[in-house]
């Protein structure tokens, strides 16, 4: 199978997931409600919604998710164009994978916010109404003003900062205390794999790329051994030559 389809693949299995996940959350869940996974309490599904960036990220002025939406769908471009040219010029395969990651991931929130407005209904702060979903039109939004659908919590642990610490000391601090999704997770994973392993990724290449030594030229019938071995035999001659001349 070409790399380019093992790329579009990997793809295309992250956004699979991902929006049948959202899909589950958004129509049976309430907002706020929240779910142990495997009966672990710092692992949970709580559903909730953003307007704006990974892990909850907002910006809080009229125009700021539309223009959130639009550099999205620039990135996207950007992403599928850098892929492309990575696949022509035969980049490694694992910084491939972790920037088709990267693509996904923003794929999958950009889908949020493009179309989830359009074919959802609203999901309630306060009642507990799972959302419905309803033909491209008649949702609680417009395009490109959907809400991006989040249902992974971790609480791990809380923490005490140490007293001495200035303006934090003595606060308790939730660890982790975002909520993600699937995009999300791909995203960060793309970003830390190429963090982690950059420099096995180039040396990867540079090797592939490195010209090997050129091969000795290759002999006939012993041809270079019969040429070495007169010389060889040259040096008792001589001695014989200037004994006689003595």
């Amino acid at each position: 199978m070409k790399r380019s389809y093992r790329v579009l693949l990997l793809i295309l299995f992250v956004l699979a997931i991902d929006q049948a996940l959202k899909f589950y959350i958004k129509t049976t869940f309430c907002y706020n409600q929240d779910v142990p996974l495997l009966g672990l309490n710092w692992a949970r599904l709580h559903f909730v919604e953003n307007e704006g960036m990974a892990f909850g990220i907002t910006f809080g002025w009229e125009y700021g998710k539309l223009l959130l939406s639009l550099f999205r769908i620039f990135m996207v471009a950007a992403l599928i164009w850098y892929l492309r040219l990575l696949i022509r010029v035969q980049a490694p395969e694992g910084f491939l994978y972790s920037v088709g990651l990267i693509t996904a991931g923003a794929i999958g929130n950009i889908i949020d916010s493009a179309f989830y407005g359009l074919i959802f209904t609203e999901s309630p702060y306060h009642d507990c109404v799972p959302a419905r979903l309803v033909p491209p039109g008649q949702g609680y939004g417009t395009f490109l003003h959907g809400k991006v659908v989040d249902m992974f919590y971790f609480p791990i642990a809380w923490l005490r900062m140490p007293e001495w610490l200035p303006w934090i000391g003595g606060e308790e601090w939730l660890f982790f205390s975002p909520i993600f999704n699937i995009a999300d997770a791909s995203i960060t994973v793309g970003v830390a794999i190429i963090l982690l392993f950059q420099r096995r990724f180039f040396r990867e290449e540079l090797s592939e790329h490195r010209p090997s030594a050129p091969a000795a030229a290759p002999t006939t019938d012993g041809q270079a051994l019969e040429e070495e071995v007169p010389t060889q035999e040259a040096a008792p001659e001589q001695q014989e030559n200037s004994l006689s001349d003595d």
